[in-house]
């Protein structure tokens, strides 16, 4: 496989996507709720964890997929990718864990800031690689 780094974290986004797609239809038939999410706290849990990876998944994997084609350092790649999928991990937690209003439990906190860093990281050094490696 030429491109083992973004293979493994698309592999895994893949089965945490399905993951938390079924427990969103899960909480939808609990409620037979079609559409929205009825002011239900576990709906609501369910329906984020899932569309916040979906938001932020695929961007993760095309950089590592275009830095990872470009040689890019593997070992550097494969801690970013870790990073984002125990940051991911951690913020589906976080989602399903109580707690007090206006207060984001600790898990959402570390997959907030493991999410950023990535991207952060990931766009840096596609752009850094863009400047001087391909010019």
């Amino acid at each position: 496989m030429t491109l083992p780094v973004t293979a493994f974290v698309a592999a895994v986004c893949a089965l945490l996507l399905l993951a938390t797609a079924i427990d969103t239809v899960r909480q939808r038939l609990r409620l037979s709720a079609a559409f929205g999410d009825h002011g239900d706290a576990k709906l609501i849990s369910a329906s984020r964890s899932h569309g916040n990876l979906a938001e932020y998944a695929p961007i993760t994997i095309i950089l590592l997929g275009l830095l990872e084609s470009a040689r890019a350092n593997h070992m550097g790649l494969l801690v970013i990718g870790a990073i984002f999928l125990i940051g991911r991990v951690a913020h589906i937690v976080g989602l399903y864990t109580p707690s007090p209003p206006g207060k984001a439990p600790l898990g959402r906190q570390v997959g907030v800031v493991a999410t950023f860093g990535t991207l952060l990281a990931l766009g840096g050094w596609t752009l850094w690689m863009l400047a001087t490696v391909n010019l």
